[in-house]
Formats: structure tokens, C-alpha cells, sequence
């Protein structure tokens, strides 16, 4: 292994939040094994890429042109493979959420190269990279050696924790890749954002609803207990289906797989669908009325109770605690 690629996300005036445990993962690597370790941004600002020197990322490329100003997983994809195979990266490390994952892919069969995606642990056994990824919905986890010259990971957010390591500059380079309008094989119509809203796949403390909620006019209790920890909202499949959340929040095998510090399940059941996407969380925290809901078996602390009695008590008594 001689060079290591980190894909980096900036987002206003630094980088998000799973950037900086990439940038992590890949320098306990690039430590064991002398290899050099490069970033690779589209469009960045020098101000959101100089935050990742705080984390031990002293080299950046910077992917600039006008065709790359709204994501294009074709334009993206190609753009990056030219990079790897110009750079002779053999190691590439990308996030596992929903770019992340059409990027891998894309990437990966476009070099031929060996991929795992989701991973939650990497190590190094003798010239050997391992990866650990959770199979099954989360029932069973598999280890598996990556072969061939060039390797791409995604790595699951909030597993991998980012830690400091200052390095006193970052070089970055200008990077353009020779793609015009006619390697973009898909067009944006049009883009929803959640402005202001933590993303789950951000979060640390996630609140999510289920069908225990009953109607979306009852989410304010959700999202008064979100707003209070310090959280983001999360719903389960059966509320998204319902129509009273958006997709983006749906946690889950069809909708994000998380792994904050702390969950807070309200009225949700617990079917494997949506154990799958959040039993990683460090602690899980569960409300609801029936004793038997298999929520139960995964949570750290369970409240047996009516979700519209106990969250209100439980914003109540925070409230007094911080005050």
C-alpha cells in the first residue's frame, strides 16, 4: 500500500462530519504502513479544507470546474477515476451513505478493483487489509480480505471516531480532470434540502418516531425532544410510507444506517428492517407501550409506557436538569 485516497465532503466553512473520521481511518493506515495519504474534494474552499490538517491531512486535491457545481454521480465517478489512475492510488476510502455508495460502486467497476462497502472496522494483517462489515441486518458480521492492486472501502459514519492529530499545512492541489458536458449521463431537475436540519447520518443523538405516533401532527413531541439534546430527527419505514416524514429521516434497511451515540426509539416496534439500520448505536434507548416489542431485545434502556405520557416527562425533566 503506497497511496491512500480519502474522498472529503466541505459543507459552509469546514468539512462534514464523517470527512474527519475518514481522514482518521486513513492515517492510522497510512501510519502503519508508510503509505502517503492524499484528500480529494469537488469545488472546495480553502477554509473548508483547511480544517482537515486538524485531523492529520497535510495533501488535497482539489477537483475544479464549473461541471462538478451540482453533484452528478457520472461526472463525479469519472472524475475520480481519472484522479486514481493518473495518481496510482491504491487504497480508496469513501463514506457509506448515499453518495458514498453510488461513487464506490461506480468506481469499483469501472477499475475492476476489489470493494467492500459498509464497513465498521480495518486493520492490517501483514500486507493485508481486513475490513468487518455487518451482514444479515445487522445478525452477523463478516470479515473479508480485500485482493488485487487498487482497494475501495465505504466506511459506515460515527464508527469510525475522528481524532486530532495537527499537521502545520496542507498542500492543495488543482486538479481537472478532461470530462465535458457530454460524460454527465443524468441531469438535476431539481433539489430538496432540509435547511438548518441535522442529518441523521451526522448526528450524534438521534430521536426517531414510529407508528406509535400515531399522525404527523403528534411529531412535535419528537422533534421537541430532538431539539433538546441536540439531535436530529429519525422515523421508521412505517411512518415515511405514511407520508408523515420525509425519506430523508427514515432510518433503516431502506432508508440510512446509523450509529450515533445515542438512539431514541418512540413507539417503534423494532422489525428487523429497521434494527438493521440502527443497532450499531452505541446506546439505545426504547419507549413504548408493549412489553413484548422486539425493540426490547437490542435496547441499553426501555421504558414500558405510552410514548405521549413518558416523552413529555422526560422533556420535562431534562429541561430541569439543564436549567
Amino acid at each position: 500500500m503506497e497511496k491512500i485516497l480519502v474522498y472529503i465532503e466541505p459543507i459552509d466553512n469546514k468539512l462534514k462530519r464523517v470527512s474527519y473520521e475518514l481522514i482518521t481511518a486513513g492515517r492510522k493506515l497510512a501510519e502503519q504502513t508508510g503509505a502517503e495519504l492524499w484528500g480529494a474534494a469537488f469545488n472546495a474552499n480553502e477554509i473548508s479544507l483547511q480544517t482537515s490538517k486538524e485531523f492529520g491531512l497535510s495533501k488535497v486535491y482539489n477537483i475544479e470546474s464549473s461541471l462538478f457545481k451540482d453533484y452528478s454521480v457520472s461526472l463525479y465517478s469519472k472524475a475520480l477515476t481519472v484522479l486514481i489512475k493518473e495518481k496510482k492510488f491504491d487504497l480508496i476510502l469513501f463514506p457509506a451513505h448515499t453518495y458514498g455508495f453510488e461513487l464506490a460502486g461506480r468506481i469499483s467497476a469501472s477499475l475492476g478493483c476489489s470493494y467492500v462497502s459498509d464497513c465498521i472496522a480495518l486493520e492490517l494483517n501483514e500486507s493485508n487489509l481486513i475490513a468487518k462489515k455487518p451482514v444479515y441486518a445487522g445478525k452477523a458480521q463478516i470479515t473479508v480480505k480485500l485482493n488485487g492492486d487498487i482497494k475501495i472501502c465505504s466506511l459506515r459514519p460515527n464508527v469510525f471516531t475522528s481524532q486530532p492529530a495537527p499537521v502545520p499545512d496542507l498542500l492543495i492541489e488543482k486538479f481537472v480532470p478532461n470530462l465535458n458536458e457530454d460524460d454527465r449521463k443524468e441531469k438535476v431537475v431539481n433539489v430538496l434540502k432540509n435547511e438548518g436540519k441535522l442529518d441523521v447520518l451526522e448526528a450524534d443523538i438521534i430521536v426517531s418516531g414510529g407508528r406509535g405516533i400515531k399522525g404527523p401532527e403528534n411529531y412535535y413531541l419528537i422533534e421537541n425532544l430532538a431539539n433538546l439534546l441536540g439531535g436530529a430527527v429519525g422515523a421508521s419505514r412505517a411512518v415515511v410510507d405514511a407520508g408523515w416524514r420525509p425519506h430523508s429521516e427514515q432510518v433503516g434497511q431502506t432508508g440510512k444506517t446509523v450509529s450515533p451515540t445515542l438512539y431514541v426509539a418512540c413507539g417503534i416496534s423494532g422489525a428487523i428492517q429497521h434494527l438493521a439500520g440502527m443497532s450499531s448505536s452505541k446506546y439505545i434507548l426504547a419507549i413504548n407501550k408493549d412489553k413484548d416489542a422486539p425493540i426490547f431485545k437490542v435496547a441499553d434502556y426501555g421504558i414500558v409506557g405510552d410514548l405521549f405520557t413518558v416523552v413529555p416527562k422526560l422533556i420535562e425533566e431534562i429541561k430541569k436538569y439543564r436549567d
